[in-house]
Formats: C-alpha cells, structure tokens, sequence
C-alpha cells in the first residue's frame, strides 16, 4: 500500500464527515493529479470510493439523530435516475472537457458556499 493513497482516502473522508460532503471534490483531483489516474477512471474510481466514507459517516448521523428519512428516500430516487444518466454519459465526454466540466460546478459549488 502506497502512504500517498491512504493520505488521499484519509483527506477526503475527514473533509466528506466534517461537511457532509465534499469528498468527492478532493478525490477526483488527487486521484487525478497525485495519483496520475487517467480523468475518467478517477471520476469513476472516486464514485466507488465516496460508497465507503460516505456509508461511515452516514452510520455515525444516524446513530447521532441528524438525519432526515423522508427528504433522504425523496431524494436518493433523484440521485439514482441522475447517477444512472450521468455514468452513461462519462464516456461521451473527452478528459479534458471532463475536467473543465467539473472545474465548472466545483467553482459554482463554492460561489454558492461563500455567498
């Protein structure tokens, strides 16, 4: 096992059980950039991941009371629909368009944070 990964996986799911979010942010660059994966298997690499940081964290809400059943079952049949859409459509994209896309929603994403 390489120390730079576990770091990686680290990073990203105490930034993923801090906010809630945001692993994925951090993962598909490392995975990308430090850990030279090609962009779309890192896009579909850090989806694999998000499953076991986010499964914990979700573990320790629930057993914490901050959970909210009937806005998650609402949305997760959303969140399928888009998931299924979406990685039907990761390969129609070029890795650089792929990365300029996700750069996109990632600075939408944090203008939304700040203001």
């Amino acid at each position: 096992m390489n120390i730079k990964t576990i770091l990686i996986g680290f990073v990203t799911g105490f930034v993923n059980g801090i906010f809630g979010s945001g692993g994925g942010s951090i993962l598909v660059p490392s995975l990308n950039n430090i850990l030279d994966i090609e962009e779309h298997k890192s896009h579909a690499t850090a989806l694999s991941i998000i499953i076991f940081f986010t499964l914990t964290s979700s573990f320790i809400y629930i057993k914490n009371g901050i959970f909210d059943l009937n806005v998650t079952y609402k949305v997760a049949i959303g969140a399928t629909i888009g998931g299924i859409i979406g990685a039907r459509l990761l390969n129609k994209f070029s890795g650089p368009k792929l990365r300029l896309i996700f750069g996109f929603f990632m600075i939408i994403a944090s203008l939304r944070m700040v203001f």
